[in-house]
């Protein structure tokens, strides 16, 4: 995944941008948490999807006063990595995302953003507040994980 997205080389990056955050939670129980969509929390942004959450599934995500942005789940390892894919004109937008243990019941969660194609520099101001909220957000994502996890254990 280093260095390629969608089996492809990435040759024509525009920019690109990785986080990394520890969930303490077990590895099986972040991918499926994840791969629920329901549980993505972004507000004021909505998330749909349907169906299973594998290599071709199509998604989208609701802003108020926008046009529905479309997104597809491309490259699958089930339970250790995806790449979700926003096409736009002229460019495309890659979150890779990472699943790896990380000691007893903790999980590394790492993201890969990567913005490319020949018309990639008109969505860089896009890109930069994308960079800005990675921490923030992928904190949040382990911190739903972790009170997820320790809920369904009281069950």
């Amino acid at each position: 995944m280093a260095g390629e997205v969608g089996g492809q080389e990435l040759s024509d990056v525009a920019w690109e941008t990785r986080h990394s955050v520890e969930a303490k939670a077990k590895v099986e129980f972040a991918w499926r948490y994840w791969t629920d969509v329901r549980n993505w929390d972004d507000p004021p942004a909505r998330f749909e999807f349907a169906g299973p959450f594998v290599a071709g599934a199509r998604g989208l995500t609701h802003l108020p006063g926008q046009p529905a942005i479309e997104w597809f789940v491309r490259d699958v390892a089930a339970g250790t990595a995806a790449t979700l894919e926003i096409p736009a004109e002229g460019a495309t937008l890659f979150f890779q995302w990472r699943f790896e243990p990380a000691g007893k019941e903790r999980t590394l969660l790492t993201q890969r953003i990567v913005l490319r194609g020949e018309k990639a520099g008109n969505y860089l101001d896009y890109a930069r507040v994308l960079e800005e909220n990675l921490p923030i957000g992928m904190k949040k994502m382990a911190c739903a994980m972790e009170a997820a996890q320790a809920e369904a254990i009281k069950l």
